[in-house]
């Protein structure tokens, strides 16, 4: 019975793991990520484990240790992120759907972010 428990608990977390819209590992560079949220809006540190080469641009797994986490684009190569600012996070915070801000945008730009290694 305990057994049985563990096991379906086990299942449970890989499951929820897996339903993350983390960008797949097969997708090199990648075009999504993941940041953490604050409740007003603001950016919070993410931990994200990482392959070990500065080329290999993807992350295997990303966390929050505080906020929400939320699936957010990469910026495609020559657009810029928008600048932080309280507007910014106040659009941020609205845009929320569901963990993601996939699609959103801000002032007619994409609500994005600069990926890993890029100069």
């Amino acid at each position: 019975m305990i057994r049985t428990t563990l096991i379906a608990a086990a299942a449970l977390v890989a499951a929820a793991s897996a339903a993350s819209a983390q960008a797949p590992l097969s997708q090199n560079p990648p075009t999504q990520t993941i940041i953490c949220l604050d409740v007003n809006g603001q950016t919070l540190p993410v931990s994200c484990k990482v392959p070990a080469s500065r080329l290999d641009k993807r992350e295997d797994f990303c966390t929050c240790r505080t906020g929400t986490q939320v699936d957010i684009a990469i910026c495609p190569d020559g657009v810029k992120p928008p600048a932080e600012n309280r507007a910014y996070e106040k659009a941020r915070k609205a845009a929320v759907k569901k963990g993601s801000l996939l699609g959103a945008t801000y002032e007619g730009r994409p609500m994005c972010v600069t990926g890993r290694n890029t100069y």
